[in-house]
């Protein structure tokens, strides 16, 4: 039997990924670095051993996986080499691995992770499916047929793959430290496309993705009249939102789902569309569609006297618009109040008017400053410099978010990709006082 050995372990794809692995009844162990990480508890739930760093954690026959971070200069690394065992970086190990299971990858500049676990959450009623979340979250099934996978654009590493099916949700300007423009992330997904076997479900609506060239099939999915699958009457209440699918053009369904927002539609839209694709019976995707918790850190709601706090990972324009904007459907009758914290010095610079556009859709801004990359050189920018681009906006720190108390009846949304949630961990401590 072999013993897979991660090098790097907490890293939120490793994590997943050992996870699966283990559930799959494999020998599985890791190492990383001692500092706790929120991505270790399930690794420690399976009674995966974590250890640290060490060359004598390298043994004979074993299969050994590493992070993308740790090169050829890191001890374990060094240690295998040594034994002449091969060390497979995480995207490799991966993308040999799914050629054994019918899979989906998940991509896209937004909505992958949320996309992913909704498609995982539908399927795995039609059939064992595996799948790995970019949070850290990964489920294997010891005979799966489905493995559903979050596949990231950033530096290509989804080229890694080679897929039978690709969700594209959307292409946008992100990661700006590595890509140059738009048109350069697009040609990352034109790259992307030529490589998947079966069939790609597309957002029509997306004028890049309208684009995209393949030797395969092109579902297309979206609110457009152009596209295969359309969603029209989109009516929300209590319970979420309801609406209606046309299949080119023919009346295929009415569907419901927990969430608000018109980004929710169309990532359901898009597994409506594979799961027609694959003859899943669409009575059990209606079913699951309805019962779909949410993953974490995507608007994650907790009440908090009369307020809601919300926990969500948005940190591009365009993520934090469409939070803004779920916040006002689920909540219409409340102040929605934004307490920002930017990702990313490179990231900042780039949107820095996009970033205040956005923010001003909210009824009061707090900002908290940037949390940096270690990537990343010092920067001359600073957390002013949007603050003056925002009416109103207010500079917090730990020390004094209890000014938050001021919004009886608020939906405080805290959000951002670095570490915001102490912001809000922080504010709830003022209870207390």
């Amino acid at each position: 039997m072999t013993m897979f050995h991660f090098i790097g372990i907490k890293g939120s794809g490793m994590s997943a990924l050992a996870q699966i692995l283990s559930d799959m009844k494999y020998d599985v162990q890791g190492s990383d670095v001692e500092k706790v990480f929120f991505t270790q508890k399930p690794l420690e739930k399976k009674g995966i051993p974590l250890l640290p760093f060490d060359k004598s954690n390298i043994r004979e026959g074993q299969t050994i996986i590493a992070s993308a971070a740790y090169g050829e200069d890191h001890t374990e690394v060094q240690a295998a080499s040594g034994k002449g065992l091969e060390v497979k970086p995480y995207p490799t190990f991966l993308g040999e691995f799914i050629q054994q299971f019918t899979s989906i990858a998940i991509t896209g500049s937004h909505g992958k992770t949320s996309t992913t676990g909704l498609m995982s959450h539908v399927l795995q009623r039609a059939k064992p499916t595996s799948f790995l979340i970019g949070d850290g979250t990964g489920k294997g099934e010891e005979n799966s047929e489905y493995f559903v996978f979050e596949a990231c654009e950033y530096r290509r590493h989804f080229l890694h793959y080679h897929p039978d099916y690709a969700v594209m949700t959307n292409v946008d300007f992100d990661h700006p430290d590595y890509f140059k423009n738009a048109e350069d992330v697009f040609s990352a997904f034109q790259d992307m496309a030529k490589q998947v076997k079966k069939g790609i479900i597309a957002c029509g609506d997306d004028e890049y993705l309208q684009q995209i060239g393949a030797p395969v099939p092109v579902v297309y999915y979206g609110f457009g009249e152009d596209n295969d699958f359309q969603a029209k009457n989109v009516r929300t209440d209590a319970e979420g939102t309801h609406f209606d699918v046309f299949v080119r053009g023919n009346a295929y369904g009415t569907f419901t789902i927990p969430g608000y927002g018109n980004h929710h539609v169309l990532n359901a839209l898009s597994v409506i569309a594979l799961c027609d694709y694959e003859n899943v019976d669409m009575t059990l995707v209606r079913e699951q569609l309805k019962t779909f918790g949410g993953v974490k850190r995507r608007f994650s709601e907790k009440t908090f006297g009369d307020q809601v706090l919300i926990d969500d990972y948005a940190h591009h324009p365009t993520e934090i618009a469409v939070t803004i904007d779920s916040a006002r459907q689920k909540y219409p009758d409340h102040e929605v109040v934004a307490i920002f914290q930017p990702h990313t010095f490179t990231r900042t610079k780039t949107f820095l008017d996009d970033f205040a556009e956005s923010l001003k859709e909210a009824d009061q801004v707090y900002l908290c400053d940037i949390f940096g990359s270690a990537r990343e050189k010092e920067q001359s920018l600073t957390i002013q410099d949007l603050q003056e681009r925002i009416p109103g906006a207010v500079v917090v720190d730990e020390d004094s978010v209890s000014q938050l108390h001021r919004h009886e009846k608020g939906v405080l949304l805290f959000m951002g990709a670095g570490d915001v949630q102490k912001f809000q961990n922080a504010y709830e401590k003022t209870a207390a006082n």
